[in-house]
């Protein structure tokens, strides 16, 4: 009589694994899922950021009176990007006039040192969540081959209890450890494109927001 095939199917072989690859396959499966939420929570983040920088930048340069777009950010409240680091500027350089100092470049230094830190506080929001992603996309091809290694090694120390070896003794296990293998590129992949993506995303704004500083500062400069 033939002995029956083994099952080689995904789910079967999963199940049929070591407890040590089974736990390197969830821990995978884990880092897999957190990726992908970080991935969409950055790109409606970024998504926003962006149309709100241009959004902004275009009524900047559309409006006549600095004081007037002021008070008009001030009242719709809760300005992000473009808008926070205008507020934060145009702010500390109306205080200054309003506590009587005369020298301009001492007011407009005090409004770029005020945007410089919301700058700051503005990039380190878009950059939340992008360590994550960058330790996932190098540290879960190491953990699937971890457990791909263990998972070989199981199989061939239980060819030590089988008198004649053949390749379908051997498949399944090397099949299970394989897995892992998988399984840790599947996590990786997605967190690399995903880092390098938003990574390039945050240069740009950021540097969309130092060119509307240097600009804003050249204003008002010009306007003492």
């Amino acid at each position: 009589m033939t002995p029956a095939a083994p099952d080689l199917s995904i789910l079967a072989l999963i199940a049929q694994a070591t407890i040590p690859v089974q736990l390197v396959m969830l821990t995978l499966i884990g880092i897999s899922l957190a990726s992908w939420t970080v991935i969409f929570q950055k790109l409606s983040l970024l998504r926003r950021a962006q149309k709100d920088a241009d959004a902004f930048e275009g009524e900047f340069w559309d409006s006549r009176d600095l004081n007037a777009l002021y008070e008009n950010v001030r009242r719709r409240g809760g300005a992000e990007g473009l808008g926070q680091v205008f507020a934060a500027g145009m702010g500390e350089y109306l205080r200054g006039r309003q506590q009587g100092i005369a020298d301009n470049d001492l007011l407009v230094s005090n409004a770029q040192r005020a945007m410089r830190a919301t700058s700051q506080r503005e990039h380190d929001l878009l950059e939340r969540g992008l360590p994550f992603l960058a330790t996932a996309g190098s540290v879960s091809p190491y953990i699937g081959l971890f457990g791909t290694v263990w998972g070989i090694m199981h199989a061939f120390t239980g060819l030590a209890n089988i008198q004649q070896a053949t390749l379908a003794s051997v498949a399944p296990g090397i099949a299970e450890a394989l897995i892992a293998t998988a399984i840790g590129l599947f996590a990786a992949i997605p967190a690399v494109v995903g880092y390098n993506r938003f990574a390039t995303q945050i240069d740009r704004l950021s540097i969309q927001t130092d060119v509307f500083c240097e600009e804003f500062v050249n204003l008002l400069a010009r306007r003492g």
